[in-house]
């Protein structure tokens, strides 16, 4: 595809000073965001203001649940939201939590370092990921659908210490996030706010993160992330309008013609085709793309926060939810990097014009500086507020992740397990054996099931009628006392909520002072975690993973990737001594992260092959059956599906055949729906990109307006298809409870006739 450039512009290019970036910004002032917001504007925009609105969302979340869906306050309901979240909240949550602020702040920088490969390069790699976790995620649900945390079936197939291992490590992919979000919280809140320190910044971020979650769990992230996505796509709309659309743009911007006329006159770093920054055969950009990719890679598969969302929802609605997410994600990034990243360097030509310090640009505050520069002080409030809404979704999130694996995988099994020497296969009950095939002098499990003991009713009509609702009015002999400790449980979860929020004070206080920037958290905090990424995909994959396997795989991943990316980075100048610097090289972190990646996958491949135990079928089956038992049996995960599978008695576990049937269509969707997204994105989209070689400056209004077009469609669908879905299902399940009401009348009124006179 060819185009010519018109006469004007040629000429006005041809007749331009060729200068290079470096050079404007050694001669140049450096310019400063200028503080729009005292302490106080700040505290009550953020936390009167968001938390508060927040607060509200949750209220409403939690009358929603309890009074339409008939949720019983309990721990799992807090961790997966009911397990019913519809397809678009899904999508939408997904997206937000994925969106950091980062991906705001940092994408601009890529631009201005890359031009526009960066945006694109950037972004695949992280859709790819997310287009591709539905397929794991499916096998994860079919296969252990009673899981809370990814942690719980290490624990269920490995033991104990494969899985203090690993929880470790997934509390290690939660504090790189955690760090990440309050050092890009911290430098946003900073440039707007006057005389905003250190601890007035992280506590207000804390408060942020940790606000509604208290209230209401995992389900009210859903409706505050919608919330989140509506504003985040409006201040974008109007940004991207000024920078690319305003007629009556003051700036010299308001027109692609005159943003593409001016950036010509600059020389792209080496690496760019032709020296340009309008071409996507860029070196710098396709690192990024493996940097992208190896950071959403650890972010996806190793957080909780990712698995959670995706627990939060039925198969279809979950698969369905994270291919959609993908789109939405990719819109965010990508238009906004590239009209604040272009409109950036276009200011910086103009000699007279003030630009920031390149490290200034590594703290990721190019687009914040852009949207003051356009908008004024209402683009200085827009920003914070648009940087408040990624880090209350994100954040939370992580809050929550966090939360669930202190209560499932350490407080319930290391500091206050029910049964300290509880066999698997015995009942958590009673403590004797389940089962058909038993030994001889082996007793035999005798509790009724929960949900048809009649004990566990009388209960219930008698603690409902009494409004006994203290811990310790359970008096079912079988069900009672483990009624007791999950109400303890319960109690213990909103504690840990609390205490999580607190100690992000104390974590963000100490990253702060180590005066790292937002460029080095997100470069090289996944090396460190992506070990996690093999073992935890394969247990789910294949049953032959050992726990050999796992443990080798992620420990040597860890050593050997941190040992060569140090070696890497001591052979630029200064070495280890130059550390911020040097650890942030692009060979550094991609000899880091690749063998991070490479030696996990590869031991746990091999030192699996060497010792596990599977010999035939039934060695095959008793292995994923460990997985099934993940269950809590006072909420059984079969109690999901009732209305999916016609005819399963409600005392029943589905087998495995009936699963994989339920599951099927949500199988082919996910690999179809994935296949079909990582061909676009990763194939036809770059394939053509790369294939124009530099743009021609109609070539470049072409990519602008699909973006902005695709940015726009994005948003409907946020803003309109989702709230559209949570009431129409809102609706469909009110009915439903009417219809049930009136069966419950017609069965009581029968039964109150005598037998003679029907």
């Amino acid at each position: 595809m060819t185009t010519t450039i018109g006469q004007d512009t040629v000429s006005s290019i041809a007749n331009c000073r060729k200068v290079e970036l470096g050079n404007i910004t050694s001669s140049g002032t450096f310019g400063a965001i200028h503080p729009v917001l005292e302490r106080y504007e700040t505290a009550l925009l953020l936390l009167v203001g968001f938390a508060g609105v927040s607060i509200i969302l949750a209220l409403l979340h939690r009358f929603v649940r309890k009074h339409v869906y008939n949720d019983v306050n309990n721990v799992d309901t807090a961790f997966d939201a009911g397990g019913r979240v519809s397809t678009s909240l899904t999508a939408v949550t997904v997206a937000s939590q994925f969106l950091w602020p980062g991906d705001i702040l940092q994408s601009s920088t890529i631009t201005v370092k890359s031009g526009i490969s960066g945006p694109l390069w950037y972004t695949v790699g992280a859709a790819l990921n997310i287009a591709l976790f539905p397929i794991v995620s499916v096998y994860l649900k079919t296969r252990a659908p009673g899981a809370k945390t990814f942690l719980q079936i290490i624990k269920a197939r490995y033991g104990k210490s494969a899985h203090i291992i690993f929880v470790v490590l997934a509390l290690l992919v939660n504090f790189c996030v955690i760090s990440t979000l309050i050092v890009a919280g911290v430098a946003t809140i900073q440039s707007y706010t006057v005389e905003a320190s250190d601890e007035f910044c992280v506590l207000i971020i804390a408060v942020l993160f940790g606000s509604y979650s208290f209230i209401g769990g995992l389900g009210t992230t859903f409706y505050v992330s919608y919330f989140n996505a509506v504003l985040i796509f409006g201040i974008l709309i109007a940004l991207n309008y000024k920078i690319l659309y305003s007629p009556d743009s003051d700036s010299g911007f308001g027109s692609i013609s005159k943003i593409y006329e001016k950036i010509s006159c600059i020389v792209a770093p080496e690496g760019n085709e032709d020296r340009s920054y309008f071409t996507f055969q860029s070196e710098n950009g396709l690192v990024w793309a493996f940097m992208g990719l190896c950071a959403t890679a650890s972010l996806t598969y190793c957080d909780q926060a990712a698995w959670q969302s995706r627990i939060a929802a039925k198969p279809l609605q979950g698969v369905l939810g994270f291919l959609i997410a993908a789109y939405i994600w990719f819109a965010i990034p990508i238009s906004i990097s590239t009209s604040a990243g272009l409109a950036y360097l276009s200011m910086a030509i103009d000699n007279s014009s003030s630009i920031l310090s390149p490290a200034d640009v590594d703290a990721g505050l190019v687009t914040p500086f852009m949207t003051e520069t356009l908008l004024g002080d209402v683009g200085g409030v827009l920003i914070v507020t648009m940087v408040a809404m990624t880090l209350m979704s994100t954040g939370s999130g992580e809050v929550m992740a966090v939360s669930s694996i202190i209560v499932y995988d350490i407080y319930q099994v290391y500091i206050n397990p029910f049964r300290k020497t509880q066999k698997s296969s015995n009942c958590i009950f009673c403590d004797k054996s389940r089962g058909t095939r038993l030994k001889k002098n082996v007793e035999a499990c005798t509790c009724p099931n929960v949900l048809t003991c009649d004990e566990c009713k009388r209960d219930e009509v008698i603690n409902s009628t009494e409004g006994l609702t203290y811990i310790g009015q359970y008096r079912c002999q079988y069900h009672g006392l483990y009624r007791q400790y999950q109400e303890k449980m319960l109690l213990y979860k909103s504690w840990c909520i609390l205490w999580v929020t607190i100690v992000i004070v104390p974590i963000g206080l100490g990253v702060i002072s180590t005066g790292v920037d937002l460029n080095w958290l997100m470069l090289n905090g996944f090396i460190v975690t992506l070990p996690c990424f093999p073992p935890v995909v394969l247990s789910i994959f294949w049953s032959k993973t050992s726990k050999a396997g796992v443990i080798s795989g992620s420990l040597f991943g860890v050593v050997c990737g941190v040992g060569v990316a140090l070696g890497v980075a001591s052979t630029y100048e200064g070495g280890l001594n130059n550390f911020l610097v040097n650890t942030t090289q692009n060979k550094s972190v991609m000899a880091g992260a690749a063998t991070s990646i490479g030696v996990s996958f590869i031991a746990t491949l091999l030192v699996s092959c060497g010792t596990h135990q599977i010999r035939k079928d039934e060695d095959v089956a008793r292995e994923w059956s460990k997985l099934r038992d993940i269950d809590n049996p006072l909420h059984p995960w079969s109690q999901l599906y009732v209305d999916d599978i016609p005819g399963l008695p409600k005392d029943e576990t589905p087998s495995v055949e009936e699963l994989d049937k339920m599951f099927r269509t949500a199988r082919i969707v996910a690999y179809v729906g994935g296949i079909l997204t990582v061909a676009l994105f990763v194939g036809i989209v770059p394939g053509v990109m790369l294939s124009l070689h530099v743009l021609s400056e109609q070539q470049f209004q072409i990519w602008t307006m699909i973006l902005q077009i695709f940015c726009l469609s994005m948003a409907a669908i946020v803003v309109i298809v989702a709230p559209v879905e949570e009431v129409f299902q809102i609706c469909k399940q009110k009915m439903a409870n009417r219809k049930d009401k009136r069966r419950g009348h017609i069965s009581s009124y029968s039964n109150e006739i005598p037998l003679a006179e029907r």
